[in-house]
């Protein structure tokens, strides 16, 4: 056992993220581990890039009201304490409804052999944000 020191929370780039939105590491797995675990912060609005994860990814959500999407169209609306479960290589997005913060643990494994395990792609047309906020 031993105890990990808190890491720094950063801001995420905007090449993958619309707003503001802070990442706080929590863990990163090393062998035989791969889990990664990051607390998430999303300002009003915010949200991820559409992305995928080569291993899926679990979101449990820890404050606030946000949002996960699907190329399906699929849109849920999560609070806090509702866990969503994306499976492996499918294309979503997530992040804050548009007037209020939203806060989520990010838990996802790395590859088998220990890279990256998230593809990262276009950002979600503001449109398609806007009626996902409708629901």
């Amino acid at each position: 056992m031993r105890l990990q020191p808190v890491a720094a929370t950063v801001k995420t780039p905007a090449t993958r993220f619309t707003g503001d939105v802070y990442m706080t590491p929590i863990v990163a797995g090393t062998g035989p581990s791969r889990m990664t675990v990051a607390l998430v912060r999303f300002t009003p609005g915010a949200r991820t890039n559409w992305h995928s994860h080569a291993v899926g990814q679990t979101l449990h959500v820890t404050e606030g009201v946000g949002l996960v999407g699907t190329r399906d169209g699929t849109v849920l609306r999560i609070r806090a304490g509702d866990t969503v479960v994306c499976p492996p290589d499918e294309d979503h997005w997530h992040g804050a409804a548009a007037d209020t913060f939203m806060s989520h643990l990010a838990m996802l494994e790395a590859k088998p052999d220990g890279g990256d395990p998230t593809t990262w792609l276009e950002p979600l047309p503001e449109e398609q944000y806007a009626a996902a906020n409708q629901l």
